[in-house]
């Protein structure tokens, strides 16, 4: 179970027509309370769909009782009309349930720029309001409702010793980078927890976990991380410990989103250590993350160390301070650079496992990141060419 597992949620999915492929495309996720807490982080994107210009405005109060998600079609850049289409899929939903059409968050993935045809997509939240259930079914529908180019569903959950159990949901399997990546993704927790802690335990748990995830340097206009709270548990739990929960649900579904990237061989983990400050680290990491230099030597299975130094080299001194005489370098295990130079002989890395691992040693501090990325492949420039979804 995912959604459903905390105590006070119901969910479904179904299919509304959206899609030409006539796989399911509409979900829904609704909060039975008692509490009808919730919190959002959106898309930095300056260009943001209509339904996160929605949500974000609707989330202003802390509170939410549903949330009505589609996959095929964005509703982004599609003006005034578009955001108005928004409004009416809220406010359809809200009087299915017997809410404020503020109590209902949108979520939406797909192509940019067409308009969603609202007769299916309102048909479609008739039909998932009238399918809403607890237990695994009821999961498996919604979590397969907001698939785009994935190839499978993603879910997650943890129960705590005390009780409180959290859920989620995620799609996303391209156009992953910072500030989130091209994911819609619902959390569900039957914990007692005020708005604002709500929003500070998914804030910090998106900042190192899902945007720690940049497979194509690409930012979404859609992205959409929710966590509902229903109090159902009746538990009033340590706050840090259901953050940390919220925090390991969340690293789950971001390490799913780049193992399910698209066309990807490799899943590959980034970690940099000995910088000056955990900013530092990260935007090396980051660096070497968007090199496609780097990537595509690790789908040629090739553990190219000069391409990940040169990488490295591209953050200015004023953002990571290190000395490149100090700069070492690991790919799976073997220590292919050296004080800036050769290392071990590269012959010896083993780039056949799916996960590869780079650590770059920056030899200036004491701080660290990481990320997790893909190599770059023929079929992710086959699968971008010709999105439709």
């Amino acid at each position: 179970m995912s959604i459903t597992q905390p105590r006070g949620f119901r969910a479904s999915g179904v299919t509304a027509g959206l899609k030409p492929s006539g796989n399911p495309d509409v979900a829904l996720v609704i909060n039975d309370g008692p509490l009808d807490v919730a919190a959002g982080v959106f898309t930095t994107n300056r260009i943001e769909a209509a339904p996160v210009t929605w949500s974000r405005q609707a989330l202003t109060d802390g509170r939410a009782r549903a949330v009505i998600l589609n996959s095929g079609g964005a509703n982004a850049c599609t003006g005034p009309d578009g955001f108005a289409d928004t409004h009416r899929t809220a406010k359809h939903v809200a009087q299915l349930l017997d809410v404020s059409a503020q109590d209902v968050l949108v979520c939406s993935t797909g192509l940019i720029g067409e308009r969603l045809p609202m007769d299916k997509l309102l048909a479609g939240a008739d039909a998932a309001t009238a399918a809403l259930a607890t237990g695994p079914e009821a999961d498996a529908a919604a979590s397969a409702a907001i698939m785009t180019t994935d190839t499978r569903p993603k879910t997650a959950s943890t129960t705590l010793p005390s009780g409180v159990s959290v859920g989620g949901m995620a799609k996303g399997a391209g156009m992953l980078a910072p500030q989130l990546a091209t994911m819609l993704v619902v959390i569900t927790a039957d914990a007692v927890l005020t708005a604002e802690q709500a929003q500070q335990a998914l804030s910090a748990a998106t900042a190192v976990t899902f945007d720690r995830v940049d497979s194509d340097a690409c930012m979404s206009t859609n992205d959409t991380v929710l966590l509902l709270a229903s109090g159902a548990s009746g538990s009033t739990a340590d706050p840090a410990e259901i953050a940390e929960a919220v925090r390991a649900v969340s690293a789950d579904l971001a390490r799913q989103l780049v193992a399910d990237a698209e066309g990807a061989s490799h899943d590959v983990h980034i970690i940099v250590s000995g910088a000056t400050t955990d900013a530092a680290a990260l935007a090396v990491a980051r660096e070497i993350s968007r090199s496609n230099l780097v990537k595509a030597a690790i789908y040629g299975n090739d553990p190219n160390w000069g391409r990940i130094i040169a990488a490295a080299g591209c953050v200015p001194a004023e953002v990571a301070p290190f000395d490149p005489a100090d700069l070492d370098v690991r790919v799976n295990g073997v220590m292919v650079c050296r004080g800036g130079g050769v290392g071990e002989d590269r012959e010896l890395v083993d780039m056949s496992p799916r996960e590869c691992l780079i650590e770059v040693f920056l030899g200036a501090g004491e701080a660290s990141a990481d990320i997790w990325t893909n190599d770059l492949t023929h079929e992710y420039v086959e699968e971008n060419s010709a999105y439709s979804t």
